[in-house]
């Protein structure tokens, strides 16, 4: 018999129980649906985390403090004191793969003017700052060297803390704030970031000058990090191991004694981002997709049932000529058309789930052309797989039992 006239059979047959065949169709409409969401949601993180890191520069390298360890306790990074403002004058003055470089120390407090006060940090940085992290002043300008060799009590403060210290609008620069008890004139509002993927403001900052923290604030010798740049993304690899050896030789460290400091790159962080977003993005699919095969198991359970109800059409066709391939053909055909049919179904559902998590949520998202193939992939496959037994059962009937079969 042609496979069009098995196609028109099998579409009949479904037609003729159409809410049946929609209830089927639904496990495999919300599998699809949840599998394209969750896998648009991962897309879209992974893709924001690399745009945002870009951003920040891929040539940005970090310089910490070591895991410095006192009675068995692990000392965070503001309380080690294993890097030294000498460590950054031996970077700036034998580092030439280094194109930028400012120490980093920072102090929590809050920020006060009038009857205004918000909870924020001071970012104790140099004027170099700005352009390893590709940000610049919009209004007013930044600190000059002079003000950091003078510890000047000056601060550029970032959008978020301007609108909550001023909330009437006034004109910020050259007021004076007070950051716990020091008094810091502002000369500058910082450009405008808005919420990065992990939900952190990148307007709420205050940059001043490191040595004003350093000696004013927190009364330290010592700074909590350095963030640098290479002269090329491409050497970044061979900045890093510059800045190692300077370190080492500054710190004064034996051959077999190991760092005293970190050294972490954008790219490295980029690639570990990318890394958990990627497992994290399978484990979702991989969840979604248990209501794939729950999907499946609901086609064979309902083709079997179909089987069973038709058992007598089928030795009717089979005692005026149909074979059994024809019978076999005809059930895979249907179970195929469900299968396929809820896919499409749920793919647009998937489509329309990934728009409103982009508009209501305001998660960044992105469908994966690849994701929307595997899927239809998937749902053939799974038609032909779970229609496969209920059409051979089908097929293998005896034409004279099944007239007989009440």
């Amino acid at each position: 018999m042609k496979l069009s006239n098995l196609s028109k059979i099998a579409i009949k047959a479904l037609g003729n129980n159409k809410m049946r065949c929609f209830l089927t169709m639904l496990g495999v409409i919300i599998g699809v649906g949840a599998v394209i969401a969750m896998l648009a949601i991962g897309q879209g993180s992974k893709n924001s985390i690399k745009a945002q890191i870009s951003e920040m520069g891929s040539n940005m390298i970090m310089i910490m403090p070591g895991a410095e360890r006192r009675g068995g306790v692990r000392q965070s990074s503001e309380d080690m004191q294993t890097l030294k403002p000498a460590d950054y004058e031996a970077i700036v003055e034998q580092a030439n793969m280094v194109d930028k470089i400012s120490p980093m120390v920072s102090s929590s407090g809050q920020w006060v003017y009038g009857n205004n006060n918000y909870p924020s940090q001071a970012q104790g940085v140099n004027t170099q700052y700005l352009d390893i992290r590709q940000r610049k002043v919009v209004e007013g300008e930044m600190f000059t060297e002079a003000d950091v060799k003078t510890a000047a009590k000056v601060c550029v403060l970032g959008k978020t803390l301007v609108d909550n210290l001023f909330p009437d609008g006034t004109d910020p620069i050259g007021k004076i704030v007070r950051f716990g008890s020091i008094p810091l004139t502002i000369i500058g509002v910082l450009d405008e970031k808005g919420y990065n993927t992990m939900g952190q403001d990148q307007d709420d900052m205050a940059l001043v000058p490191y040595t004003t923290v350093m000696k004013r604030m927190l009364a330290i010798d010592y700074i909590q990090g350095m963030q640098a740049s290479a002269v090329d993304e491409n050497l970044t690899d061979i900045t890093i191991d510059q800045i190692t050896d300077i370190l080492r030789q500054s710190h004064k460290l034996r051959a077999d004694q190991p760092d005293n400091f970190t050294i972490r790159s954008m790219q490295e962080l980029a690639e570990m981002i990318s890394s958990t977003s990627s497992m994290m993005t399978v484990l979702l699919a991989a969840v979604a997709g248990i209501s794939l095969l729950v999907g499946g198991i609901g086609i064979m359970n309902i083709m079997i049932v179909s089987v069973t109800e038709r058992t007598r059409e089928i030795g009717l066709r089979m005692s005026i000529g149909a074979t059994g391939r024809d019978i076999m053909t005809q059930f895979l055909i249907e179970a195929v058309i469900i299968s396929v049919t809820g896919g499409v179904i749920g793919i647009l559902l998937g489509a329309l789930a990934t728009w409103l998590i982009g508009v209501f949520a305001n998660w960044p998202v992105q469908i994966d052309p690849f994701s929307v193939i595997l899927s239809f992939v998937v749902c053939t496959v799974i038609g032909v797989l779970f229609g496969f037994y209920p059409a051979a059962k089908a097929s293998n009937l005896d034409p004279i039992e099944a007239i007989r079969y009440e």
